[in-house]
């Protein structure tokens, strides 16, 4: 349980690394992600910007 945990951690750590290279590039402002405002805060909800990286990420492990 703890090694998922550090995975868990790690993922999160480089996804946090990497979103402002990512916003650079265009992602998260694709048509489909969604952004709003609701109690105070506001939300962003990525969906397509998901199904496109991990299309990518999938196509990576089947290449290596």
């Amino acid at each position: 349980m703890i090694r998922w945990m550090i995975v868990i951690f790690l993922a999160l750590l480089l996804i946090s690394w990497f979103t402002p290279l990512l916003h650079k590039l265009g992602f998260g402002k694709l048509p489909g992600d969604f952004r709003f405002k609701a109690f105070g805060r506001e939300w962003f909800l990525p969906f397509t910007t998901t199904i496109l990286l991990s299309f990518v990420a999938s196509l990576i492990a089947q290449v290596i």
